[in-house]
């Protein structure tokens, strides 16, 4: 297992300032792939410091829903604010408006996002997947950037592997980097998309150690996961998504002992 030290956060310089106490604010999301009806009115809000896990059957819209709050899925009705701002559009005269993809890189700075497979670049070391962005995004000077970087990978057990590549790393490794690169932004909030999915049962762990550990220090989360036991451990919130609806949310004590959709106790059978 994983020893996270005591001071993440502290290590990458703090949470941006807020701006709002509602971290993330989506209202009446509708997308649409095609003829595809994947999200049907979703609203969700998540306070600051929170940690909200999605569960629910495939085919859901559980990612399609944290890929919009990133705007790397476009919406066709309702809106998305994070920590305070519009994300993905502008609105004039009462109607929105897609942003320029400047601005919409800018938004996407205060959010980290950690995907299924690790998305890492091949050709760069651990350390340079993680000064990447600091580097090219914030315009952080490189020297402060490896300083960073080093120790965001102390902070998740990497330290060691800094000039390893991607082919070297096992699969837990790889993806506690891709956590490192997403904090190494310094970001308002962190998504989660089924970020052990990919892994070996054994590397796991050492996983969703990283991420307790973010929960514990106060990063605002929204998780996509089947991890029940991380979800009755870490998460302040559970919400039910099934046929790109929210069907039913509270906290793990009322999922595992009490549900009330028929839809949630089955699926809660089959999983647990």
């Amino acid at each position: 297992m994983v020893k996270v030290g005591d001071d993440l956060l502290a290590a990458i310089g703090g949470l941006p300032a807020a701006t709002s106490p509602l971290v993330v604010e989506a209202e009446g999301i509708h997308k649409w792939f095609g003829r595809q009806h994947a999200l049907k009115g979703v609203s969700l809000t998540v306070r600051r410091q929170e940690v909200v896990v999605v569960i629910g059957p495939s085919g859901s819209g559980k990612t399609t829903f944290i890929r919009c709050v990133n705007h790397l899925e476009k919406i066709e009705e309702g809106r998305i604010k994070v920590n305070g701002h519009l994300i993905g559009y502008q609105e004039v005269d009462g109607r929105l408006k897609e942003d320029r993809e400047k601005n919409i890189a800018l938004q996407r700075r205060e959010i980290g996002m950690v995907f299924q497979r690790f998305n890492l670049f091949p050709h760069k070391t651990a350390l340079e997947n993680v000064t990447e962005a600091p580097i090219q995004v914030r315009g952080i000077r490189e020297d402060e950037a490896k300083a960073l970087g080093m120790a965001i990978l102390a902070r998740v057990g990497l330290a060691h592997r800094a000039d390893a590549y991607p082919v070297q790393l096992s699969g837990g490794q790889q993806q506690r980097v891709a956590i490192a690169r997403a904090l190494a932004m310094k970001p308002a909030l962190m998504l989660f998309d089924e970020p052990t999915s990919a892994l070996d049962p054994e590397m796991i762990g050492e996983v969703l150690e990283v991420m307790k550990e973010l929960a514990r220090e106060g990063m605002t989360m929204i998780v996509v996961s089947h991890e029940m036991g991380f979800a009755r451990e870490v998460a302040d919130r559970m919400v039910m998504m099934d046929d790109g609806r929210i069907l039913e949310e509270g906290t793990p004590e009322h999922f595992f002992e009490n549900p009330q959709q028929e839809r949630t106790q089955a699926f809660l059978s089959k999983i647990l």
